[in-house]
């Protein structure tokens, strides 16, 4: 694939701009391969060591648990980056700082509830007309929403803003190109009037003291093309969602510094809560559909780590800042969005096997492709490994392979707690700490066998060609009762390897149980707490 057929364009880039992005992560980079390489290695050698005939079946299982491995060990070795990596340095406001420039703070749409919307960005123009960027910051709405109701329920909540000229709302004719061409169509529009762009979804929101600091670090580094925030999630309305909340806080700390660390200036783009020189993005970063059908071709459903590629191959520095202060989104709420939302962004990761070979990406920006379309392919090598080994069709002697693995998923819910824990003053917020993190070990326990089922029913779904389209917004369609399909999988996968291995029941329980118990976890999840 060309980068043309993309509408895009490789800049000359001097060699030693194409260096840099390397260099500020050179020790945290290195100490993170060192990381993956023990942790996958003895993993590794303990399932080689356990196997007991090297049949095809074995083969093909280690074969299966080489790259599944090496992802886990990556996770588990960025929390431990993380972890040891010191903070970045803390630099607040020079005394009475303005911006040289100008900032627009682009609030994309496309169907969701225009009232929290409207809500969010009331607050925004308070906290903004109160700090430094007063004057210098304007916000827009660009919609996407389709359907004449939802189209005047916009237009209803946005219009005392509007009227009041606190926000600019513009709603596009033809929505091509989704998100991108929305924001490519207002580059086109009023892009050369601001200096730098603030993505938000419409479930994001950010601080005026936090993008400020955004905006002064970018005008102080002039290579820096993109700023990708930290995020907190929202509170939550339902079990589930709180689950999510719970392991993000405890989680997300470590792994996301271990992140930035080890990536430094070829960090990643998460799609909003991100900062962006206007002169870098409409330099490196527009792009066009892929070439052919959906759901390979056509629209290009996870964008932003394609524009945060093309931006450092274009010699722009992309660094991700941990720190979640001041900058949020929502997450989905019920299994049921998840696995929707899921099934578009496992469609975009795999439209990145075309793209990953595509000339002049830097070696970080390939391994963050290549990382994103794994973290699809894992669940049906998982799937795949477990039927094997619980089948009896691969034999193994011990338990040492699962306990490598279940010691490599626990290593980031330990420097979470390592995290946490000194920061709980008291036996009483030890407790709390502890309690959550019980509860976040046991819930994805719990929830993990139903992603797997899902994930691999929608790899095999893009593969054989069904396109999952953009439905932002609309209820998904339920064809079984909830929980209902992972049970019958459960149901069926369980009778499956009874009759083909009886005495390795022990093995199925942790997989299958909550499959089968899928149509009253599932619904107890989806309840407000």
């Amino acid at each position: 694939m060309m980068p043309g057929s993309l509408g895009l364009r490789t800049p000359r880039v001097p060699a030693h701009a194409r260096a840099l992005p390397t260099l500020r992560a050179a020790g945290p980079a290195w100490l993170l391969v060192m990381l993956v390489a023990l942790f996958a290695g003895v993993a590794l050698a303990a399932l080689v060591a356990a196997v007991v005939a090297w049949t095809p079946a074995a083969i093909v299982a280690v074969a299966l648990a080489v790259p599944t491995t090496l992802w886990i060990a990556g996770g588990a070795a960025t929390s431990v980056v993380g972890l040891i990596a010191p903070p970045p340095p803390s630099r607040p406001l020079p005394p009475g700082w303005r911006p040289n420039g100008r900032l627009a703070v682009l609030t994309t749409l496309c169907g969701e509830p225009p009232e929290p919307v409207a809500e969010r960005l009331a607050a925004l123009h308070a906290d903004l007309a109160a700090s430094p960027l007063a004057g210098a910051a304007t916000l827009y709405a660009l919609s996407d929403t389709r359907g004449a109701d939802r189209v005047a329920a916009e237009e209803r909540a946005l219009a005392p803003l509007v009227a009041s000229g606190r926000v600019i709302y513009r709603r596009r004719a033809d929505n091509a190109g989704r998100k991108p061409g929305n924001i490519a169509d207002w580059l086109a529009r009023a892009g050369a009037e601001h200096d730098h762009m603030l993505v938000l979804d419409a479930d994001s929101w950010m601080r005026a003291d936090r993008i400020a600091r955004l905006v002064h670090r970018m005008e102080r580094e002039p290579r820096l093309g993109l700023i990708q925030a930290g995020m907190r999630l929202v509170p939550a309305a339902t079990r589930f969602g709180r689950a999510q909340r719970t392991a993000a806080r405890l989680l997300g700390g470590p792994f996301v510094r271990g992140f930035a660390a080890s990536t430094g200036e070829t960090g990643n783009y998460w799609g909003h809560n991100a900062l962006i020189r206007v002169a870098a993005f409409r330099e490196a970063g527009a792009l066009k559909g892929l070439p052919g059908r959906a759901p390979f071709g056509g629209d290009v459903l996870s964008h932003d780590f394609i524009e945060a590629a093309q931006l450092a191959r274009a010699g722009w520095a992309v660094e991700v800042d941990p720190d979640t202060a001041g900058s949020a989104e929502g997450g989905p709420q019920t299994l049921a969005d998840f696995h929707r939302r899921d099934r578009r962004w496992c469609q975009g990761n795999l439209q990145h096997l075309r793209l990953i070979g595509s000339p002049g990406y830097a070696p970080l920006s390939r391994l963050h492709l290549a990382s994103g379309i794994f973290s699809y392919l894992a669940a049906p090598c998982w799937l795949v490994l477990f039927l094997l080994a619980g089948s009896g069709a691969v034999a193994l002697s011990g338990w040492a392979p699962a306990v490598a693995v279940v010691t490599l998923l626990a290593v980031p819910k330990l420097c979470g707690l390592a995290t946490w824990l000194p920061r709980a003053r008291t036996a009483a917020r030890r407790r709390t700490v502890l309690r959550a993190a019980a509860s976040e070990a046991v819930t994805s326990t719990l929830v993990a066998p139903m992603v797997m089922m899902r994930q691999t029913g929608a790899v095999l779904s893009v593969l054989a060609g069904r396109d999952c389209g953009w439905r932002t917004g609309v209820p998904a369609v339920r064809l079984m009762p909830p929980g209902g399909a992972e049970a019958l999988a459960g149901a069926a996968a369980g009778a499956a390897l009874l009759a083909a291995n009886p005495g390795a029941a022990p093995w199925f329980v942790p997989v299958l149980a909550p499959l089968l118990a899928a149509p009253v976890l599932v619904p107890w999840l989806e309840r407000a707490p």
